[in-house]
């Protein structure tokens, strides 16, 4: 798998997120087969706690230690998820997550009411949460989280796709159809379970050998990838629905001004690489300076590879 896992590079406070790199290691190793050791490790373990009884596969995929308890993709393991859970009948509400940072319980609330496909937007007004294990249906946890949010071209006509989907499905199964209006929902039209989400979740990244990282991690990730785009702190707030744009700013607090300056070193990139005019030409009686041609390249000459930073998450301070 191309890409490396993100991994930490110093144990953060637990308040606060922290800036994070690489796993240094051994040459030849690299992170992303790092942690399929682990995982390994820990499915010899758990066989032997078994006696050699099976293990659950997938059980033992999740339950691999790793190091820290909040991990994000890089964008290309990302881009591998959502290439592979294309085929599976949920993959708009994935999608969602990982491009539109919604909580699990957000994604599996949205109505197809609150899908404004004329103009590109979801509302953001209802949710589905887990409690034990009940499944319980109510408002947004705050008047932030409370919103509409605006949505690429390719998610939408996802989501239209995953409508005539939805369609047919409905003529397949005829008088037993659950009219819920729940965008997401089982082959009978039923809202589906939270946790149903998160296991189905835990399998389309086990399949194709991605590292294991939690369903919420997939919304941190959407927002680590809005500020290394150079989103402004604002418009990630109001997306992602926290209450301020302070508890955003303290949230992924490292990788914000990373993001700032690798927007600025790409919008410089993006003019360098425009074609320069053709220099004026000289006027009559005056010389025309030529190059030196003596200058000798040195540190500050080295090209820099421009590229947004992600991080490691710690748990928040307080719930948003």
């Amino acid at each position: 798998m191309k890409g490396a896992y993100i991994l930490p590079a110093r144990q953060p406070a637990p308040a606060k997120a922290t800036s994070i790199t690489r796993r240094r290691e051994s040459p030849g190793a690299s992170s992303s087969t790092q942690w399929r050791k682990d995982h390994a490790k820990h499915a010899d373990r758990l066989k032997r706690a078994r006696e050699g009884k099976r293990v659950d596969p997938v059980a033992a995929y999740i339950g691999a230690p790793r190091p820290s308890p909040v991990m994000v993709w890089t964008p290309e393991q990302t881009s591998a998820f959502l290439a592979y859970a294309r085929r599976d009948r949920l993959f708009a509400l994935y999608r969602l997550i990982a491009v539109r940072g919604l909580r699990r319980g957000e994604g599996v609330g949205v109505r197809w009411p609150d899908v404004i496909f004329e103009q590109s937007r979801i509302g953001v007004h209802w949710q589905i949460t887990q409690l034990g294990w009940a499944a319980i249906q109510g408002a947004p946890k705050t008047d932030a989280s409370d919103r509409e949010i605006a949505v690429d071209a390719e998610t939408m006509a996802i989501l239209k796709g995953h409508k005539k989907r939805q369609a047919r499905e409905r003529l397949a199964v005829g008088g037993d159809w659950a009219e819920s209006g729940f965008v997401f929902t089982d082959e009978l039209g039923r809202p589906l379970h939270p946790q149903h989400v998160t296991d189905r979740f835990y399998w389309l990244c086990y399949e194709p050998g991605l590292p294991p990282i939690r369903l919420h991690d997939l919304r941190h990730g959407a927002a680590t990838a809005m500020l290394a785009a150079g989103v402004d702190i604002q418009i990630v707030q109001e997306t992602l629905g926290h209450t301020s744009s302070a508890f955003t700013r303290d949230t992924y607090t490292s990788v914000y001004p990373e993001a700032a300056a690798a927007a600025a070193e790409a919008t410089a990139a993006l003019l360098a690489a425009q074609p320069s005019p053709a220099p004026p030409s000289a006027l009559p009686g005056r010389r025309t300076a030529r190059p030196r041609t003596d200058h000798k390249p040195t540190a500050n000459d080295t090209s820099r590879e421009i590229g947004g930073s992600l991080i490691h998450l710690p748990p928040a301070r307080r719930p948003q």
